[in-house]
């Protein structure tokens, strides 16, 4: 019965190290990979040969006319024309190879997508041209708000056309300041599905390139330079997270229940994994602050679970230190607090790392790796609490068999 424990523990931790080191290395849809060309394009896409085409059979004034005009392929097969005039009029062009679904364009402060604004535009089923502000809320379809949004579009009409294979989405910003375009995020997605009653349908792929709109031409450094840092930096914070929360603590408290028959193995693995989740889930907390130094996201739930679950983990450490003596009448209390504040720490831990998932808008792989660890985590204790209640079983005293007496008469 022990092998069989010890077994099954030492597999639990094998497969889930193996899973975080896997989603470790992933990286992140967003980044610009490396083998896109400084214009930020891929190579086999050609997308520079889009930059020759004239406008003007097909789009209106003044987004067929763009003196000055900067075209720049920018991912994939989307090419971005622009032109900046003197009374800080900004004229934008998107352009990209569509077949169905939406093409979007979103302007970002911090380079995320959470509460930035875009212009989205596309052709419905029935050949109808549609382009639309919106505002990014949230994650979730419901959340992106249609008809919203911060971007100070001027009195021109945005226009939205289909020529050929190629989509072009054209709109006109009034900048005041044009320095605060010197390094802009933008924000590049599309969709393959229709959008319902003008609410967007999930993106099938997405990035960030920058841009200095202020100076008329694009960056010449890479344009993953920024993001990638900050990337990396969430998936770092993921990373720590999901090994403290979602493994190491997650050990330690199934040591604690079912290897209590190998006093004092028991108590010194609990101690050292527990200690170790600690010191882990620390440095999640000092690595999202730093994120969120950087990014000012409006996360309130995830940040506000996320402190919670580390003051009850202090809470758990100080308990330590103050554990009553094992014949002490208060050690019975002192169980009950370690117990459930143990539990509830994990269970929220649980919670909020699907809510940073959901936040950091992670690809499939990540809810996909969580879910299988989580899932390895909830059968590993269904099968070895079953081998505790058959081990207690079998050690429980059998009763006495009744004792009959018989009266004389």
């Amino acid at each position: 019965m022990a092998a069989l424990i010890y077994s099954s523990l030492i597999t639990y931790a094998l497969l889930n190290l193996v899973l975080v080191f896997v989603l470790a290395s992933w990286g992140p849809n967003s980044v610009v990979r490396a083998e896109e060309n400084s214009n930020g394009v891929n190579a086999a896409t050609g997308g520079g040969g889009l930059c020759n085409i004239n406008l003007s059979a097909f789009l209106p004034l003044p987004y067929s006319n763009l003196p000055n005009m900067i075209c720049k392929p920018v991912w994939n097969t989307f090419v971005l024309r622009y032109s900046k005039a003197k009374d800080d009029t900004l004229t934008i062009v998107l352009s990209a190879t569509y077949t169905s679904g939406w093409v979007g364009i979103g302007f970002s402060k911090d380079g995320m997508m959470l509460n930035s604004s875009a212009i989205v535009g596309w052709l419905s089923e029935k050949g109808f041209s549609r382009i639309k502000q919106y505002y990014l809320a949230g994650f979730t379809p419901s959340e992106i708000k249609p008809d919203k949004g911060e971007l100070p579009l001027t009195n021109v009409p945005p226009f939205v056309t289909v020529n050929g294979a190629t989509i072009y989405l054209a709109f006109q910003l009034h900048i005041a300041d044009s320095s605060a375009l010197s390094r802009q995020a933008i924000l590049l997605a599309f969709g393959s599905r229709y959008p319902l009653h003008h609410r967007l349908t999930l993106h099938n792929d997405k990035t960030v390139v920058y841009t200095d709109f202020s100076e008329g031409k694009q960056d010449s450094g890479p344009i993953s330079a920024v993001p990638t840092n900050i990337f990396h930096t969430r998936k770092t914070h993921g990373v720590l997270a999901l090994l403290g929360w979602g493994l190491v603590l997650p050990a330690g408290a199934i040591t604690a229940r079912y290897l209590r028959h190998k006093d004092p193995l028991w108590y010194y693995l609990h101690v050292a994994l527990q200690f170790t989740g600690f010191l882990i889930v620390v440095a999640a907390v000092a690595v999202g602050r730093l994120l969120y130094g950087r990014l000012h996201a409006s996360i309130p739930a995830h940040r506000g679970i996320g402190f919670f679950t580390l003051v009850l983990s202090i809470l758990q450490v100080l308990a330590f230190f103050v554990r009553p003596h094992v014949d002490s009448k208060n050690r019975r209390f002192w169980n009950l607090y370690h117990h459930w504040f143990g539990r509830i720490a994990l269970f929220f831990g649980a919670v909020n790392i699907v809510l940073g998932i959901h936040y950091a808008d992670a690809g499939n792989e990540w809810k996909i790796g969580y879910g299988f660890l989580l899932g390895t985590v909830i059968f590993s204790c269904i099968v070895l609490e079953a081998l505790l209640r058959i081990r207690r079983s079998r050690k429980s005293p059998v009763p006495p068999p009744a004792e009959f007496e018989i009266n004389s008469f």
